[in-house]
Formats: C-alpha cells, sequence, structure tokens
C-alpha cells in the first residue's frame, strides 16, 4: 500500500495537498471537526477521521487528537498546511515523538523562528538587517523604549504570525491600548502574549523570498513576491515576481534570504519576509515563517515547481528535486485572495452557505478553493474559502487577466472579496506599482457611493416576511448599495451594532465570540460608542452604538459565545 500523509488542516490548503499526494503516488488522510464533516476536502481524501467538535480548539488546535487520526490512519507523514498547528514547536514535537515524519523543519527550528524576538538575533548574527526594536517587554517597559525607537512604531506579537496581534502606534498616548489589544489578540491566537516594538516604516513595500531546505545541506531560493495589499497586516494580493526592485535589492533580498535559511540549517519550505523601503535599495527582516504560505501559487506559476511536491519529497529524506540553476522566473503571477467578508461593512465576516460557486477559467487561470457549491464557510474558522490566480507574460497581462477572472467568479450565499479586489487591479496605483503596505487605509476604502463598472458577486439575502398564511422566508439576490472605493485615511473594523427594534440595545451582527466589554451598569452612551470587542473569523470588530440610552444590565462576558442578533447589554 503506498505510504499515507495525514493532512493536519482544513479547507483549500487541504484541498492542495491531497492533490499534491494522490500526484505524487500518496495516499491522503484528512481531519475535520463537526462542523466539517462534509466539507470538501473530507471528500476527496482516501480516508477522514473526526476529531472533535467546531471549535478549533476542541479539534484542529487538538495536537492529540490530530496526532491520534495520524496513528489510526496508519500515516507516516504529517502535513501541517499553514495557519493552525503549522508553526506550533509543540505539535513538531507531538508528531516525531509518535515515530512520524513531520512536513516541515524541526521543532527546534520552529521554535527559535517563531519567537521573533529570537529570529531579530539570529537575522543580525549573520548579517541581515533589521529594523530598530526591542526584545519582549513590559507595559512599564513600553514608555521609554518608544521613545529611544521614535514615533511611528508598531506593537508585534513575539509569537505567531499572519498579522495577528499587531497594531500601529502613532503617538505615545496610543501606547498602552496598542500594547494591550496586541497582547490581547496574541494570547487569544497563539496562547503566547508576548510582545515588542519596532520602527514602524512607512511608506513600505512587503517583499519576500520561499525558500527550500533539504536534509543534505542544500538550500535554495524560488524568487522573490511582493504582498504590499494588505489591510490591517493581511494580504490580499500577492503577485511574483516582486515588482520595480533594482538588481541590487532583489539580489540583496534572496541572498540574504538563503543565508538566514543556511544560519538554521533550515529543511522544508520557508518563507523570509522583509520590508522594502521605495526609492531606496534598503530593505529590513522582518521574520520567517516556517511553512507554507497562502501565496505559495504564484511561485509555482512563474517557476513552473511544485512546492507542496518538494515539501513531501524533503520530509521522505529525498533531496531537493532540482537545483539552484534550475529556478528560472518567466512570466508574471498575481492571487486575489477570496474571503466572505463584506468590504462594503467595514470588511465584516459574513460566514454562510454558498449556494452556487461558478469558477472562472481560461488560459493562464488557477483557482484554488477549499468549497464548491453548497459548501459552508463555518463562522467559527478563518474567512479565507479560496484563491483565483492568473499568470501572464508580463505583470499587465497578469492584472489584466486576474480582473477578467474575478468578473467572472460568481458565489451566492455569502458577500465576498472579490469585487473589491478587482477593483484594486483597475486602479491607477496598482497599475502603475506606486501602491505600498498603507495603500488599502489610505486610498483604497471602499465607498458605498460609487459602484464599481461590473460586480461579480451576487450574495443572496434571506428574509423573513409576514403573510397570512403565517412567515415566509424568501431569498433575495443582488445587493441593495453600490460598490466602489473612495480616498480616505481610516484603519480598523468598526461595526455599528445592531438594535433588537428601534431604540433598542445594541446586539451582535453575527456569531462571536465576546473580547472586551467597555460599558457598565449606569453609563451613558451615544451612537459611536464602542460597546464591546467581538472576535469572529480570526477577525476583531468593535461594536458601537447607534441609539443614545442609558446601560441597564451588561448580558455578556470576556470569553463568552454570542449569537447573531444577541442583545449585549439592556438599555434603562
Amino acid at each position: 500500500m503506498p505510504d499515507t500523509v495525514l493532512v493536519a488542516n482544513r479547507g483549500e490548503i487541504a484541498v492542495r495537498i491531497i492533490r499534491a499526494c494522490h500526484e505524487l503516488g500518496l495516499r491522503a488522510a484528512a481531519v475535520y471537526s463537526d462542523a466539517d464533516a462534509d466539507a470538501w476536502h473530507v471528500r476527496l481524501a482516501d480516508e477522514a477521521h473526526r476529531i472533535g467538535p467546531a471549535p478549533a480548539l476542541s479539534s484542529y488546535l487538538d495536537i492529540d487528537a490530530v496526532v491520534g487520526a495520524a496513528k489510526a490512519a496508519g500515516a507516516s507523514l504529517v502535513h501541517p498546511g499553514y495557519g493552525l498547528l503549522s508553526e506550533d514547536a509543540t505539535f513538531a514535537s507531538a508528531v516525531t515523538a509518535a515515530g512520524l515524519g513531520f512536513v516541515g523543519p524541526s521543532a527546534d527550528i520552529i521554535a527559535k523562528l517563531g519567537d521573533k524576538v529570537a529570529a531579530r538575533a539570529i537575522a543580525e548574527n549573520c548579517g541581515v538587517p533589521v529594523p530598530p526594536g526591542t526584545g519582549d517587554l513590559a507595559p512599564e517597559q513600553a514608555a521609554a523604549e518608544a521613545e529611544r525607537i521614535g514615533f511611528p512604531l508598531v506593537v508585534k506579537a513575539s509569537f505567531g504570525g499572519g498579522g495577528r496581534g499587531m497594531r500601529v502606534v502613532r503617538s505615545a498616548g496610543e501606547l498602552a491600548g496598542a500594547m494591550a489589544a496586541a497582547a490581547r489578540e496574541a494570547g487569544a491566537a497563539f496562547g503566547r502574549s508576548e510582545v515588542h516594538l519596532e520602527r514602524y516604516l512607512q511608506p513600505a513595500r512587503h517583499v519576500e523570498v520561499q525558500v527550500l531546505g533539504d536534509a543534505h545541506g542544500t538550500v535554495a531560493q524560488l524568487a522573490d513576491r511582493d504582498c504590499s495589499v494588505q489591510r490591517r497586516h493581511q494580504k490580499l494580493i500577492e503577485e511574483a515576481p516582486a515588482f520595480g526592485l533594482s538588481s541590487t535589492v532583489r539580489a540583496g533580498l534572496r541572498d540574504a534570504a538563503v543565508r538566514l535559511a543556511r544560519e538554521v540549517s533550515y529543511v522544508g519550505a520557508g518563507t523570509v519576509e522583509f520590508l522594502v523601503v521605495p526609492g531606496t535599495d534598503e530593505f529590513f527582516f522582518l521574520e520567517m515563517n516556517t511553512r507554507l504560505q497562502v501565496e505559495h501559487g504564484v511561485t509555482e506559476l512563474v517557476t513552473g515547481l511544485d512546492i507542496v511536491a518538494a515539501q513531501l519529497r524533503v520530509a521522505r529524506g529525498e533531496p531537493l528535486p532540482f537545483r539552484q540553476e534550475d529556478v528560472v522566473v518567466r512570466g508574471h503571477a498575481i492571487q486575489a485572495r477570496i474571503a466572505a467578508e463584506d468590504p462594503w461593512e467595514d470588511f465584516r465576516p459574513a460566514p454562510g452557505v454558498v449556494s452556487e460557486l461558478v469558477l472562472p477559467s481560461g488560459p493562464g487561470i488557477r483557482n484554488d478553493f477549499g468549497i464548491t457549491g453548497g459548501g459552508e464557510v463555518p463562522p467559527m474558522y478563518d474567512s479565507l474559502f479560496g484563491k483565483v490566480l492568473a499568470f501572464g507574460a508580463d505583470r499587465d497581462a497578469a492584472r489584466l487577466r486576474l480582473a477578467a477572472a474575478l468578473g467572472e467568479l460568481r458565489v451566492t450565499g455569502v458577500p465576498t472579496t472579490a469585487p473589491y479586489l478587482r477593483t484594486i487591479l483597475e486602479s491607477r496605483s496598482f497599475t502603475e506599482g506606486s501602491h505600498d503596505t498603507g495603500s488599502v487605509a489610505r486610498e483604497w476604502v471602499p465607498d458605498p457611493v460609487a459602484r464599481p463598472s461590473a460586480e461579480p458577486v451576487s450574495p443572496v439575502r434571506r428574509v423573513r416576511i409576514a403573510t397570512d398564511r403565517g412567515p415566509v422566508e424568501v431569498a433575495v439576490h443582488g445587493r441593495s448599495r453600490p460598490r466602489g472605493l473612495q480616498r480616505a485615511s481610516r484603519e480598523g473594523v468598526s461595526v455599528a451594532a445592531k438594535s433588537t427594534a428601534a431604540g433598542g440595545p445594541p446586539s451582535a451582527p453575527m456569531d462571536a465570540t465576546v473580547v472586551e466589554v467597555r460599558v457598565e451598569p449606569g453609563q451613558r452612551i451615544a451612537p459611536g460608542d464602542v460597546v464591546a470587542t467581538l472576535e469572529a473569523m480570526k477577525m476583531e470588530l468593535e461594536i458601537r452604538s447607534t441609539v443614545t440610552g442609558t446601560v441597564g444590565a451588561v448580558l455578556v462576558a470576556p470569553g463568552s459565545p454570542v449569537s447573531a442578533g444577541a442583545p449585549l447589554v439592556t438599555l434603562g
């Protein structure tokens, strides 16, 4: 019987890994929570194992359950994908302790590079430039260190990644709140609440280098990618190769990435991330992600190499299936992340059933999706459910092809980021390549007045109406508001809380977990006041009141779940 790989993940990346296993003649075993019992990755796998109830902490983040599933499947390898347990050194240790192979670097390397402060020190030791910053620090140390570094600066989680636990601070008055929020978010996401400070470089571009290493001492780089289209440090559009770099910067980035990987004897796929200062030859190390990246596909399109297949081969002890001189970049590729979020409602997460999914096709188009029509985007996981990628002879060809593909994409049942990302692709600054990591907040804010020339999605809204034969639920297709972009200088997620009735108390806009309560009984609130902070689909949402009144009772507490429509407080 062929070797079996346990895919310790869900959604589109689980689908991607399962397909790579099958192409290599390997069996793929899936894991699933109760929320994913009928998910696409479960149906594609050769076998599937239930690992617990819907909450990630009770299933996908349960190390014993995942390792137990690997043993039950008779797996020889465990592939963690990205997110979830992919950069958890304890998980990697548990896999190897069970006599299984881990598809990725050793637990020791994950721990070293997962500690952002330790990673900075490693980078400095091998001559890779780092921005001014600190080690882990307590709140009482922050003011003095911030004064030394200078504003603006960024508070960063010392463990984890993906933009979680990061807050930009522009003045001393914002520092304490940002420290608390970043620590809280980091603790919830990664189980570690340590934070540190770094100089915030703006304008800047986010450029990264893909590396692969094997157990025979070989490290190769697979060129660079630009990931500068970001909102709240979450990437939205990625492309390869990075555009507009001087030959000096490009060579410097690639050399620095390989030097860092060799410094730690890196094995597996990894990504070294940098900030590049536009118009200069300066770049600074950000972090090294010890896993497969969401954006790996654009590198595959321009190099013709299968990164997931290479991961699996290396994990089996084989040498890299190519030499550095075999890595040749041809053309250009761009990826758009498709998430169940409403950009015109401050990117409000919008889980639900995707009743219809029609994917674009044609030359140079690749679709990596984790669901099919009739599938669900559950509220307890990441809102990302697919990616559309386009390849072209040059950047403009890839850009136009991707914009057209997003115009063909049809998703009904949930709003998505697709129409918003299409407007970005067609914007002047993206077309010229003059954008940076601050462009989303500065100039690409969705405008509720201007409608894009074409709207690629048509979500379904379910409305309950009263009739003489009782209540009837109907599906309403389309949107009630125009879509477009406007220039602004705001950033963050802020949702106006709904009211149960005219003048009623604020309520949760969706299923979520309460992170923080900002009011108390007897407090007077007015429209715009923050009532509570909720977390849903890996995003924090500030819930603001739309009414004036006096808080009677507070009905929720930090850590408690809350259902869509449930009141957060009563009004006296």
